[in-house]
């Protein structure tokens, strides 16, 4: 769908200068999505591999953050497999959904969603896990996902952006009890960059 350099807003690279390349393509539909223009599959432009590893290689950063939509939704050995000769590390944002797990990373960031189950796949390969907090539900929903993960993997409550001032308190409570969880805040969204 699209592809830019910015500065990673969310988790455990928060604040780290980040190549996004965002794939069209999403199949699990959460009605607070704030990119709803990457759901379809087929309406964006079609890059090669050699392409988008010579466009992210024209910035100084060697993080590259895939991002959809879902973008499990694609084969993505290739690519990561290009940036990572390339010499970057890949990093991924997903909802774990697919029936594959492909590619090779660095890091992998699962954001579970009620919507739809993942693919148990996804658990033991999770370094880090963010669940958007849209409902006080959530937090427990939350936990019950951290149980199932490795012991190494970083847990994060994320407020769905429209409901911070509702959330914010429970998700700070919530962390203050539990002090193996940390909160994620939209930063990219507070210093107004993509």
């Amino acid at each position: 769908m699209e592809s830019f350099y910015t500065l990673q807003g969310e988790g455990k690279y928060q604040g780290h200068a980040a190549y996004f390349i965002r794939l069209g393509g999403c199949d699990v539909g959460c009605h607070w999505c704030d990119v709803k223009e990457s759901w379809p599959v087929d309406t964006h432009p079609v890059k090669t591999v050699e392409t988008l590893v010579a466009e992210a290689l024209e910035n100084p950063g060697r993080l590259v953050v895939i991002t959809g939509g879902e973008p499990l939704m694609h084969d993505l050995g290739p690519l990561t497999e290009a940036l990572q000769e390339a010499g970057f590390r890949t990093h991924i944002e997903t909802s774990g959904v697919a029936t594959a797990i492909t590619g090779t990373w660095d890091w992998i960031c699962f954001s579970p969603k009620k919507f739809k189950a993942p693919n148990e796949g996804i658990l033991a390969l999770t370094n880090e896990l963010k669940v958007v907090v849209n409902h006080p539900s959530d937090i427990p929903w939350a936990q019950e996902w951290a149980e199932k993960l490795p012991k190494s993997a970083e847990l994060y409550l994320q407020p769905e952006w429209s409901k911070q001032e509702q959330m914010n308190p429970l998700i700070v409570d919530f962390v203050k009890a539990n002090p193996t969880w940390r909160i994620s805040v939209q930063t990219h969204k507070f210093l107004q960059i993509p």
